[in-house]
């Protein structure tokens, strides 16, 4: 496979409900959340974004953004691997369920949280990312898209150049 083919897409789980007093882990997402991972399944969608491969944290609010961004993305539900290490995961255990889950693929969507989704983007972007105005590189709903340049088992320090990085509100509606 010629990593010049490969695409990781991160997205951090939509904003989730904290009114309902649920534990972390079993957080839903809030309405706004909900819209938000159906707009970025529609956005992907439209840009030729399509993942063979998803890999999502199994939080309730992670695992309902993948359910329903594959949902617009045509992708059956039964194709997201869930994996505990993603749910609070430092970049180590990120890059393993990459190198695990993604070794027949070429384009993976990888969902789950912060502040590991933002580490492992600022870690394998070989330019230091552009500050935004809030601080925040990957606020809810967000989306990377990185393009390794090795395969997903030799993934490192700067072994992919940032395509792009955008905010649900920046995605046509």
């Amino acid at each position: 496979m010629l990593s010049a083919t490969l695409r990781l897409f991160v997205l951090r789980h939509g904003k989730s409900d904290w009114s309902t007093g649920d534990p972390d882990f079993d957080r839903p997402l809030a309405d706004r959340g909900r819209a938000s991972a159906q707009r970025v399944g529609i956005w992907m969608s439209e840009e030729g974004l399509l993942p063979d491969r998803v890999i999502s944290s199994p939080a309730r609010r992670a695992r309902d953004t993948a359910e329903l961004a594959c949902r617009m993305l045509e992708l059956k539900e039964s194709r997201i691997h869930f994996d505990e290490r993603i749910y609070g995961g430092s970049i180590g255990e990120l890059l393993a369920s990459l190198a695990e889950h993604a070794s027949e693929a070429q384009q993976v969507l990888l969902v789950g949280h912060n502040s590991g989704l933002e580490e492992l983007v600022e870690f394998l972007a070989q330019e230091p990312l552009a500050e935004s105005e809030d601080g925040k590189v990957l606020p809810t709903a967000a989306l990377a898209v990185l393009r390794p340049l090795t395969d997903w088992q030799s993934l490192g320090r700067g072994s992919a150049k940032l395509i792009s990085l955008t905010r649900p509100g920046a995605m046509r509606r």
